[in-house]
């Protein structure tokens, strides 16, 4: 198993690709430590990863507050003694053109889907520091990359991500830590799904590979990234999009 052994915190863990990222740690050893705000979400999601075999806890917290991020690691740390790896994978979207866009809508994504990255990350890398050993996983988007309309504050998000990941990559590198980024692209999600229809039909007449990804697609990535094959990896950003950019 690639992971036996490893401590495995992920946020936004409850449904769609963390909750796929879970079940695959889980499958290949680890204890995942499932973060989310949505508590039955959460536990619905851990009993299904032990009656696979797997270990999972389960810890309810805002990701966009640095309080509530930093408890969540020290209790991991003192129940476990460690943490190996930190999948940073809670987003949200709360789409508007940016005419229309309140900036209370600005604010929820900024601070879930950038400052939630720097909470995790922040609250772990100590840990991380002293082990000097340690894999951070950052989800970023394709909307990062190339922009999309409708999403000024995602796109920021997600882009700010990118620029976080290479600069933490850069700070920790000499310990032992890689850090990296995996950006989706069309997604088989809920949040994508939600989505018109003529919408989703113009994104895959212009994906190569003319299929939507699902969320096992994604999670391989962020699994070769935190396996021990990838130690030589850091400050990268794997694009997972069928082509779509490229």
């Amino acid at each position: 198993m690639l992971f036996e052994n490893r401590i495995s915190i992920i946020t936004g863990a409850s449904q769609g690709i963390g909750e796929t990222i879970a079940r695959e740690f889980a499958a290949e050893g680890a204890t995942v430590v499932l973060v989310d705000i949505q508590k039955e979400k959460l536990e619905s999601v851990a009993a299904a990863v032990e009656a696979a075999g797997g270990r999972a806890v389960v810890r309810t917290a805002d990701v966009s507050r640095l309080d509530q991020a930093t408890a969540v690691a020290e209790s991991v740390v003192k129940e476990f003694g460690k943490i190996d790896h930190l999948v940073n994978n809670a987003g949200i979207t709360r789409d508007n053109l940016l005419l229309r866009m309140k900036e209370e809508e600005w604010d929820a994504v900024i601070g879930v889907n950038l400052k939630g990255i720097f909470n995790f990350s922040k609250a772990v890398v100590r840990t991380m520091l002293s082990a000097r050993s340690g894999r951070i996983v950052n989800m970023s988007s394709i909307a990062g990359a190339m922009g999309n309309p409708g999403q000024t504050n995602y796109s920021a998000a997600k882009a700010g991500l990118i620029g976080f990941t290479k600069s933490l990559a850069r700070e920790v590198g000499s310990r032992g830590i890689t850090v990296n980024a995996v950006a989706p692209g069309c997604i088989s999600t809920a949040m994508f799904d939600a989505l018109p229809d003529a919408v989703k039909q113009s994104f895959l007449a212009a994906i190569p590979l003319q299929r939507f990804g699902e969320p096992v697609d994604v999670a391989g990535a962020v699994r070769f990234l935190c396996s021990d094959a990838a130690a030589y990896i850091t400050g990268q950003v794997i694009h997972v999009n069928g082509g779509l950019y490229m």
